[in-house]
């Protein structure tokens, strides 16, 4: 079977090829193809996934190539973790939105809008060469704003392209090991978009205890969400937000964090990862363990200006492990090539699953999958703050799906001004002058 990575030159992918290596059932994955179009990161990852595999029997052949076509012939499974206008790209959307005012998070916010209007007439025209070269394959899409380009790319193949992260996934093990819980046979009852969802109950042999966490002040202060958001704002809502909705629950914040910092995420990364790609030029750097040390202090700094905005210090090490978005990748590519049935939070079509929002609406929910790929279960309605905000968002996803399918200058504007974190049509047209100046990918906007 052949897996497909489209921008195998990211620092993630041995994650990825990592949880494939321990995969030796029939039906696994035999052949990866790296996609990417700098030869460069493609060769530092090779060598990562060389050291990887050495000595793992059956590990998994790998293949690299600057050619699309040649990458998606055959596939049948395609992994999209692709980033358009690279990190430079990401710290500049960070700055140009600061420089305003308001948020410029890749994902949330005017940063995610920008990020958006640049990657989905990539993905779009990713997916129209899928179905022209590799039709019976299936999409797992990781690439951000992953709701909003998961469904740029649905309106081309369907449901057979599924979105995935590892943020749900990451806050319900959380929730369940603080509750004495395993994770893997606790129901999450958790529903949103993508970033932008809220964990509503965790049922354990049919019963709810997430009131039992909710009542426990000592509890609640012993996670990564607890502690950004604060207890007495958990119990009020009755759930646990993603951690991505701090940027709008302590947006004043987060901003003034962002303002402070000595260097966004965007731009960290950008130095950091330039240091491990310069790095691995070398002939004798030691690929894998060079990769490994890159990663450690990479997920140390996660989200490190809302932790200091919300004054709660490091992470702690049990927070420290995400909900492991290629274990999710793994999982889901068995279901569907072995219909080995699985329940997974992720990014779907809505069908009916969601009253307040259409059926090809993009929602990350909890999923049954099987061999004829994710089915969308049945939740409560959302209550009235959180449909406010989905709403809001997922007319933003739609001004920004407009503007990149016919060039409209306008809907893009539309796209920041109806954001809940821009706060002016003004600013949200400076912001457009501002992205289309520093972004040679934003040059299809007209007037």
């Amino acid at each position: 079977m052949k897996l497909t990575i489209l921008g195998g030159g990211g620092f993630r992918v041995p994650l990825v090829y990592g949880a494939l290596l321990g995969d030796h059932a029939e039906g696994r994955v035999t052949q990866v193809t790296l996609y990417d179009v700098d030869g460069g990161r493609l060769s530092a990852v090779a060598r990562v996934l060389a050291e990887q595999g050495a000595g793992v029997p059956d590990a998994p052949e790998v293949a690299a190539t600057t050619d699309l076509g040649e990458a998606l012939r055959g596939s049948d499974f395609v992994f999209s973790a692709i980033r358009i206008g690279g990190l430079e790209g990401r710290a500049a959307d960070e700055r140009i939105a600061l420089a305003e005012g308001v948020l410029g998070q890749e994902t949330v916010g005017a940063g995610g809008i920008a990020y958006g209007l640049r990657t989905v007439p990539v993905a779009t025209h990713i997916a129209r060469r899928i179905a022209e070269l590799a039709p019976d394959a299936w999409v797992i899409n990781f690439t951000n704003p992953a709701g909003l380009v998961t469904e740029a790319m649905s309106r081309v193949l369907g449901d057979r392209v599924i979105g995935i992260c590892d943020s749900p996934v990451g806050l319900g093990r959380r929730v369940a090991r603080v509750l004495g819980a395993d994770p893997d046979e606790a129901w999450i009852d958790y529903v949103g978009l993508n970033h932008l969802g809220w964990l509503r109950g965790l049922r354990v042999a049919g019963r709810d205890v997430l009131p039992r966490l909710l009542a426990d002040e000592q509890a609640l202060g012993s996670f990564e969400e607890g502690r950004l958001f604060g207890a007495s704002w958990l119990r009020s809502l009755g759930a646990i937000p993603n951690e991505y909705l701090h940027y709008y629950y302590f947006n004043r914040e987060a901003v003034r964090a962002y303002q402070r910092a000595e260097r966004t995420r965007g731009a960290y990364l950008r130095d950091q990862q330039a240091g491990f790609y310069e790095e691995m030029g070398k002939p004798d750097t030691p690929a894998l363990a060079t990769w490994r040390r890159t990663l450690a202090d990479r997920e140390a700094t996660y989200m490190a200006a809302n932790r200091e905005a919300a004054g709660v210090g490091e992470r702690d090490e049990d927070d420290l492990e995400s909900g492991g978005y290629e274990k999710v990748a793994l999982a889901l590519m068995r279901a569907i090539a072995r219909n080995e049935r699985a329940t997974l939070i992720l990014n779907v079509r809505n069908r009916t699953t969601l009253s307040v929002l259409d059926t090809d609406a993009v929602i990350e929910v909890p999923c049954f999958v099987d061999a004829a790929g994710a089915h969308p279960v049945s939740v409560a309605p959302l209550p009235y703050h959180a449909v406010g905000l989905v709403t809001a968002v997922k007319a933003v996803e739609r001004e920004v799906l407009a503007a990149a399918e016919s060039g409209s200058r306008a809907a893009a504007v539309k796209a920041f001004a109806l954001h809940p974190l821009v706060d002016s049509v003004a600013v949200a047209r400076r912001l457009l002058d501002g992205y289309t100046d520093a972004h040679a990918g934003l040059s299809y906007l007209r007037s």
